[in-house]
């Protein structure tokens, strides 16, 4: 490993401390490397405008910190156990081209606003893959709400209970999605805030350009409060997994609906081929793996939260505790976009057996029909329940799934879906800021 940045000429070095001091943190910096390169460009820019810095100092920073960039993205330069960690892997690349230059590139900020700062541009671009994800979904789903109608038992308890449709099916997850984007894009706004100058939590005795680094970064606003910068840490990284959590909860119970209805039980729903895999020992076998494994996957998330949450019972300032957060984020960040990627396709090439749907809509599922139909003349609704309980294969008899369903004029049930609604929902989310700018 590289000296540290905080080594002084006293200081004694342990190897087998500072392997349990680093522990995989060099390597998860991989993940936010990028936009920790991008902050220290601007970061030398707001120290040019103050002086900090003259012209050419600024301009090989610069230049060094793109040659960084690009050499890590064609892998010339690898992030690995030579270094504490992706903050000091820079300085120790600026110092070893540029010498005293590069070493004039920590002025004014600590290692604490580097990491809050690589780490919201992150979450940022992160949410809005999120968002992306979750409006593909829902446009397929209002589509095919709007395509195909076709009668599908309605379940609760697992129990046939009343008559439902493939058009209802779809525009309950449309606007489960819709409402997923949405919260995607108001926790990306909410995130949208930069601590850079900050840094360690309490400012610095220099006047820092803070509004310069603000707007060149893409930030909607600046974290103003120094110390609210170590304050936050963790709360915003907590948002985005609960983001993608709210996300997979939808996910979860989708798949859930699939695993149940692609079974020889059910035969309503066939998936293709490559979003099933085959037994190692039964030749019968094709198994829904990746619906499976969709259902599993807000457990990931879930546990990344708490990993998070249960770092966080810490006073004020910075605790080096928090840095055992990043594989949680990582990891259940990851595992989240990388299933949310799969559902627009699955949802679009899925394909209903109409045939076995009908065969599945006994009589008695009119009974709540008949019921509402007699309160509708005036007869007390317990009354014309329990007379439907009474007589409820009898009560369906001659009625067919389409007719039950025509007569569902309920805002929201198949006869009045207001899919236009959604769809005003769903291209809002291209309109107005997401959270204001100061």
């Amino acid at each position: 490993m590289t000296e540290p940045v905080w080594q002084k000429s006293d200081s004694k070095i342990d190897a087998r401390i500072m392997r349990f001091l680093a522990g995989d943190d060099v390597l998860l910096d991989r993940e936010f490397f990028f936009h920790d390169i991008t902050a220290s460009k601007a970061h030398v820019e707001g120290l040019a405008n103050i002086s900090m810095l003259d012209a050419g100092e600024a301009a090989a920073l610069k230049r060094e910190l793109d040659l960084l960039a690009d050499d890590f993205g064609s892998g010339a330069f690898v992030l690995d156990e030579r270094f504490e960690d992706g903050h000091s892997a820079i300085e120790a690349r600026l110092t070893e081209r540029l010498g005293d230059t590069g070493r004039k590139v920590h002025t004014g900020r600590s290692r604490n606003d580097q990491v809050l700062v690589a780490t919201r541009l992150w979450l940022k671009e992160k949410l809005s893959e999120l968002q992306a994800h979750c409006k593909s979904a829902a446009r397929v789903c209002l589509d095919r709400a709007a395509s195909e109608s076709l009668p599908l038992p309605g379940y609760t308890h697992l129990q046939r209970a009343v008559v439902s449709s493939t058009s209802m099916w779809w525009a309950g997850f449309a606007e489960a999605f819709i409402d997923d984007a949405w919260r995607a894009r108001q926790t990306r706004g909410w995130i949208d805030a930069n601590p850079l100058g900050t840094a360690a939590g309490y400012g610095v005795n220099l006047a820092l350009d803070r509004d310069h680094t603000t707007r060149v970064l893409g930030f909607a606003r600046m974290q103003v409060a120094a110390n609210y910068a170590q304050l936050s840490r963790g709360k915003f990284e907590m948002a985005a997994l609960e983001a993608i959590g709210s996300a997979l909860l939808d996910v979860r119970r989708m798949a859930w609906d699939l695993s149940l209805f692609t079974t020889a039980e059910f035969n309503f729903v066939q998936v293709p081929d490559e979003y099933t895999t085959g037994s190692s020992i039964m030749p019968n076998k094709r198994n829904p793996d990746v619906i499976e494994l969709l259902r599993a996957s807000y457990a990931s998330v879930a546990a990344a939260r708490t990993e998070v949450e249960q770092l966080l019972s810490l006073p004020s300032g910075y605790q080096r505790d928090l840095q055992f957060s990043k594989g949680g984020i990582c990891h259940g960040v990851h595992r989240g976009l990388l299933a949310l990627e799969l559902v627009p396709d699955l949802l679009a090439r899925m394909k209903w057996n109409a045939s076995v749907m009908r065969a599945a809509i006994e009589p008695s599922m009119h009974a709540t029909d008949v019921a509402i139909e007699q309160a509708a003349q005036g007869v007390p609704f317990r009354d014309a329940y329990r007379a439907a309980a009474k007589a409820a294969d009898a009560a369906g008899q001659g009625r067919t799934p389409e007719q039950s369903l025509a007569a569902r004029t309920s805002p929201g049930a198949h006869a009045d879906l207001r899919l236009d609604d959604l769809h005003k929902r769903l291209l809002a989310l291209d309109a107005a800021p997401a959270c204001p700018s100061v």
